[in-house]
Parts: C-alpha cells; structure tokens; sequence
C-alpha cells in the first residue's frame, strides 16, 4: 500500500518544523539564559525563568504548525484545548498551583541564584528555578528539588540576603573561675580578630548562671562570607585562651551512691 505523495510531503515538512522548533527553542533560551552576562542589572534567576517560559512557547507553535499541515484547523483546534484545558487544570491543581507559586518568586524574588536559604525543612543554595521546581544543592552536595508551592507556601529564610552577620556563641566557665579574667580573655581574644566588625560593638556579658557553669554570652559581627569560618576559629581559640588565662571549662558532673544488696 502506497502512501499518498501530498501525506509523505506534510511528514517531511512536519519533521523539517519538529527539528527547527527544537533548534530555535534551545537557540532561543541558551540566548535568554546568557542575558545577566551582557547586563549586570539582570537577574540570573529570572533569565532562567523566562528561558524556560520562552521554550515551551516556541514548541507550542512548532506542534500547532505541524497540527496544520495535516489538515487540523488550530481555530477548531483552540476550542478543543480549551475545553480540554479545563478539564485538565482540574485535575492538575496542584501542578498549575506551582507554576503560578514559580512566577510569584520569579517576580518578588525572595531569593537569588546563588543565595543559601532554608525553605519547606530544607537547606541550601539555590540553584536554579524552573516553572514548577526550585533547586537546591546542600553543603554536602546533595541535590534537592523542592516544588514551587511549597516554597511559596513557606517561611522562607535567606541567610545570604545581607552583608553582615552577627555571630552568637555561649562559653561556660567554672564557678570558681576570676569572671573579670574570663570577659578580659574573651573580649581580648574579639580583637586580635580583624574580620569581626567594631560597629556594631561586640557584646561580651554573663547571661545565665547554670546547673555547672557561669555562661558568657559573645555577639560580633562580621562579613556573612565569614560566618563560618569566624565562629568554628572563635569556639577553638576561646579553649585555647582560657586554658592558657588558667580560666577552667566545667562539664556535667552527677553524683554517684552505690548501695549495698
């Protein structure tokens, strides 16, 4: 059985459109994406977002282009995907409900590429944004795809939204301990630290007297790049003063009665 020549032509053409579609979306969105490098001012994540948007356009008419070829009028063809729509976008409330929570972040933009954030009980640094999904890479390197509705839906907590971050630290001293000597080593030890920040003032002060202890409560500021770095050298360096200042770091201690049989 013999296909029909006008059939094999629409085929070819239907293929030639399938392959220019592709071609132009990816061409078109590889375009978008590279959009922040020409202008600072751009945002990366919305560049991703719109790369996105702008594909599944395109691929759109390409499959419209090639419905057309083979007869389908796309007026008749409209009527029936919106009917067709609606029953759809019923049954995907909740996938539809990720795409608008997409666009709201994309337009509000709580967050940037690049930024670490903790959102829907997960941590990390945003990765990318797409029409239904927000990714993140923990510091372990561990990927995480977290829907858009849950991000929206959620407290979000940017931990790289300012500059500067305070860093909050406890150490606990003896009870016998010279609590003069104690602060002096601390706040001594804050300014041989020329990342922490002077303004505001680092706060050095008894806060709490415990079950074995005396806490020092310690607030500095400094870079949020240095967070990190900053707190673990503090918490090292604080043991290593205090056992040098003759200052003693008490532990948990219970208390013992055997009792005969």
């Amino acid at each position: 059985m013999e296909l029909p020549d006008n059939l094999i032509i629409n085929a070819l053409y239907a293929l030639a459109i399938a392959i220019v579609g592709l071609w132009l979306s990816n061409w078109v969105a590889g375009r978008i994406r590279k959009l922040p490098a020409y202008n600072e001012k751009f945002d990366p994540m919305l560049a991703r977002f719109l790369a996105s948007i702008a594909k599944y356009a395109i691929l759109a008419f390409a499959i419209i282009f090639i419905l057309g070829r083979f007869g389908i009028q796309t007026t008749s063809l409209a009527a029936l995907i919106g009917s067709v729509g609606i029953a759809v976008g019923l049954a995907l409330q909740g996938t539809l409900g990720h795409l608008a929570s997409g666009v709201m972040l994309v337009g509000f933009r709580p967050f940037k590429l690049g930024d670490f954030i903790e959102v829907a009980g997960h941590s990390g640094t945003v990765e990318q944004i797409t029409l239904f999904t927000t990714e993140l890479t923990t510091p372990d390197n561990v990927q995480i795809i977290v829907p858009n509705g849950d991000v929206w839906s959620s407290a979000i907590v940017n931990f790289s939204a300012h500059d500067t971050r305070r860093v909050d630290l406890v150490f606990g001293v003896s009870y016998d301990s010279d609590l003069k000597a104690a602060e002096k080593i601390l706040n001594d030890l804050i300014a041989t630290q020329p990342r922490f920040k002077s303004d505001p003032e680092p706060f050095v002060k008894v806060t709490n007297l415990g079950d074995s202890s005396v806490d020092f409560t310690v607030r500095v500021w400094c870079e949020a790049a240095d967070y990190w770095d900053l707190k673990f050298d503090l918490t090292r360096k604080a043991k290593d003063a205090f056992e040098a200042g003759g200052i003693d770091i008490p532990f948990p201690t219970q208390l013992q009665i055997n009792k005969a049989v």
